[in-house]
C-alpha cells in the first residue's frame, strides 16, 4: 500500500498560511509557478493531500468510466435475473 510514497522533506506554514513545496518534489513532479493544485483533507482529518488539478480530473474521469461499466454490468445482471 505504501510502495509509491516518497518522503521529500518537511514544510512550515508561514504567517499567511502558505507552505513551500520542497525543490526536489517540485522538480520531480514538474510543478511550476502558477500550477493549479487541489488540497484535500485525508480521510481521518489528520493531514492534507495535494494533487495537481489535472491529475484529479484524470482520476475522476477514470472512476466515472469504471462506475459506468459497473453500472452496466449490474443492470444486465438484474435483467437476467428477472427473466
Amino acid at each position: 500500500m505504501l510502495d509509491g510514497i516518497k518522503f521529500y522533506g518537511s514544510a512550515t506554514i508561514g504567517s499567511k498560511g502558505q507552505i513551500v513545496i520542497p525543490a526536489e518534489a517540485r522538480e520531480e513532479l514538474k510543478l511550476a509557478e502558477g500550477e493549479k493544485l487541489i488540497v484535500l483533507r485525508d480521510l481521518h482529518g489528520g493531514g492534507l493531500m495535494i494533487l495537481k488539478a489535472e491529475r484529479l480530473e484524470s482520476m475522476i474521469e477514470q472512476m466515472q468510466s469504471k462506475f459506468g461499466k459497473l453500472s452496466e454490468a449490474v443492470k444486465k445482471h438484474k435483467e437476467k435475473t428477472l427473466e
